[in-house]
């Protein structure tokens, strides 16, 4: 299952948001190993007016002047999701203490804020829940006026492997002309990755990658594309588009927190 940051590249935005600079590395793709929560919600016995399962782990701290734990919560429907995990091993192993040891929740498809680590307590609640990280942060908003829309699902991106060496003065990249193999991966939290394009020339035209056979359900996909890379200079880009038709915008929509940001990758390329 593929697991990313809400805030994964929002130092690609502008003006710049006041948060983790994220370029486009919190991102990742692992094996989870635990309990399916369903069952122990429903063996614990669900009152008829259940709306929201809340999550709390041991992280506490202050944040925006308010002290508080580390709280989200989920829809009684997400939560009773048979892939829901309460998961305590990672990649076959337990989990480290950065991945949420003893036990964490996991929420396939949904942005990491919602895969509380360190898990102390799950509750049930008969309305919605108004914590925190749950209402004060991880909201898509244009300013601290409005209540935003919640961050939930991974939206769909595609990344490329960089090609040749940086220049980390001319942030562009060195390449030898000849044959290239262009190769990435692509995710959403939506639907199955069915298509990822590249575009040699900034944009302008496009042409279909090549899919790797699917890993598992909310994996990510590899892709690859075969280049004849010509001397000159190139902008390299690449873009997801999803089973739901989901797909890649050309450029970031900007938002207070910097959160969701999965505008199509550019890579300057210089060919000699």
């Amino acid at each position: 299952m593929t697991l990313e940051c809400a805030g994964n590249g929002r130092a690609f935005l502008s003006p710049r948001v006041e948060s983790q600079p994220w370029l486009s590395e919190a991102i990742g793709t692992a094996e989870w190993t635990g309990t399916p929560l369903a069952p122990l919600l429903e063996e614990a016995g669900l009152l008829p007016d259940a709306l929201e399962v809340v999550f709390r782990g041991l992280d506490r701290g202050l944040q925006g002047g308010v002290e508080h734990a580390y709280e989200r919560s989920l829809p009684l429907a997400e939560a009773l999701r048979g892939d829901v995990l309460l998961a305590y091993a990672i990649n076959g192993e337990p989990l480290p203490p950065q991945h949420g040891f003893p036990l964490r929740l996991i929420v396939p498809g949904w942005y990491g804020m919602t895969h509380v680590k360190w898990l102390a307590e799950v509750s049930v609640v008969a309305e919605p829940f108004r914590g925190f990280q749950q209402t004060d942060s991880y909201t898509l908003q244009q300013s601290e006026d409005e209540p935003g829309t919640p961050v939930t699902r991974i939206e769909p991106r595609a990344l490329l492997a960089p090609p040749g060496i940086p220049d980390f003065f001319s942030r562009s990249r060195f390449l030898a002309a000849g044959p290239c193999l262009l190769v990435g991966r692509a995710w959403s939290g939506w639907a199955p990755v069915e298509r990822v394009e590249v575009s040699l020339d900034g944009g302008r035209h496009w042409a279909d990658a090549v899919l790797d056979e699917p890993l598992a359900e909310y994996a990510w996909r590899g892709w690859s594309f075969l280049w004849d890379a010509r001397p000159g200079e190139h902008e390299l880009c690449c873009r997801a588009t999803d089973a739901a038709g989901n797909a890649q915008p050309a450029d970031p929509a900007w938002n207070l927190g910097g959160y969701c940001n999965n505008a199509v990758q550019r890579v300057h390329v210089t060919v000699s």
